[in-house]
């Protein structure tokens, strides 16, 4: 009997577009012997939908809720459901609406990009269900979609981390001018500015000086409250590295080097220069990246500590800056669910798309089963003891505990 995978995307996030092109890619690659593809869409209003219609790149070109081959569901929280109801209206004078089953749903895999996705919430959402999904936990998640949070965790760790400084908008929008005198004093420039919780480069950019600074300001408070304000490198290498796992079973995947004639990857750099059908994968990239295999061997040893410390799941992708003339490596962030899940760079060592899809569903599923093993049944007797007292009592002051 073939395992019903619920693939999840989209949500209401700036990545959503880059989300839709990272999840019709994994269904292409998905094995059909094996699954029963479900696509569940959701969309920039937090409506979700399934159907086949959905496994095609047209059918969000726009989106159309009412375009045949697409049911508006919402998810059965019961634990252990997996079911996605959809609503049916009446149409006669003595019907009733009513409740049905639209799918049912073994594993989701999570693709999506930042925030309603990556950040910890669906997959909050899923534990509450008690339904297995691929990517990292909630506390592994949320922290790696903070930048702010992510860097002072890094630090904390004693992990090589540019200095940057956090900065609300409302302490900016109130004084700005001591928001540009700690920059550079503690800085200097260049630095880059970016919204704490957006990923794919969207709303990030170089200031060289204070007028470019503010600017840089303003663009990255349109998309976040909190901006992350980082030291920059004279021309650093970008270096990134997937890692692939759960518990301890934990693989490092070859090194890229992204490839871009300026210092910094932008969103149109990333997605859009081969038309964005590709994701990620377009990229132009060196791979296996031409470093010493000293470097090579710190990355991978580093992004598979970091991947056990945010006890991680499925595929993750960290991506480091290395300055060359000090010969010092930085980590940048990591991506817990990465553009194009990384394939890119199984692929490089072996591991083809299809497989890679099923070792994160197996892992998904042994979390699931671990999770389930832990104990909750552990009952007190505390309630027996407990009392609010007469009729009428107000409050904690009626109640009592017996000793």
């Amino acid at each position: 009997m073939k395992k019903q995978v619920g693939v999840i995307f989209g949500s209401r996030s700036c990545e959503r577009e880059v989300s839709i092109i990272s999840a019709v890619q994994l269904m292409r690659h998905a094995d059909q012997e094996k699954y029963d593809i479900i696509p569940v869409y959701i969309d920039e209003s937090g409506n979700w939908y399934t159907g086949d219609a959905l496994k095609d790149i047209g059918s969000f070109k726009p989106f159309n809720p009412d375009k045949k081959g697409i049911t508006k569901v919402f998810p059965d929280l019961s634990s252990g459901s997996g079911a996605l109801l959809t609503h049916t209206r009446g149409t006669g004078l003595f019907s009733k609406d009513r409740i049905e089953i639209a799918a049912r749903i073994d594993v989701y895999i999570i693709v999506m990009h930042g925030l309603h996705g990556e950040d910890g919430t669906i997959q909050g959402l899923l534990e509450l269900a008690n339904v297995p999904y691929t990517s990292t936990g909630v506390a592994g998640s949320a922290l790696g979609m903070d930048k702010i949070m992510m860097k002072q965790f890094f630090r904390g760790a004693d992990l090589p981390v540019l200095p940057g400084i956090g900065v609300t908008r409302t302490r900016y929008l109130s004084e700005p001018k001591s928001v540009f005198e700690e920059v550079e004093k503690e800085l200097g420039y260049p630095v880059f500015v970016k919204p704490a919780n957006l990923g794919s480069s969207i709303g990030v950019s170089r200031a060289d000086d204070r007028e470019s600074l503010e600017d840089s300001l303003e663009l990255a408070f349109e998309y976040d409250r909190r901006v992350l304000i980082e030291a920059g490198l004279d021309k650093p290498i970008e270096l990134n590295c997937s890692v692939l796992g759960y518990d301890e079973e934990i693989e490092a995947s070859p090194i890229e080097m992204p490839i871009n004639q300026d210092e910094f990857l932008d969103f149109k750099d990333k997605y859009l220069a081969s038309g964005g059908s590709k994701g990620m994968a377009s990229l132009h990239r060196v791979l296996p990246a031409p470093i010493e295999d000293e470097l090579r061997d710190e990355i991978q040893e580093m992004s598979r500590k970091i991947f056990r410390m945010l006890d991680c799941k499925g595929v993750v992708r960290i991506d480091y800056m290395f300055d060359k003339n000090a010969g010092k490596l930085y980590i940048t962030e990591i991506n817990t669910i990465p553009g194009s899940l990384a394939f890119y760079l199984w692929e490089n060592a072996g591991v083809a798309y299809t497989r890679l899809i099923d070792r994160m569903v197996g892992y998904a599923e042994k979390a699931h089963g671990d999770k389930n093993r832990a104990n909750y049944a552990y009952t007190s007797d505390i309630l027996k003891g407990v009392s609010f007292g007469t009729k009428g009592a107000k409050g904690s002051k009626g109640a009592k505990i017996a000793k």
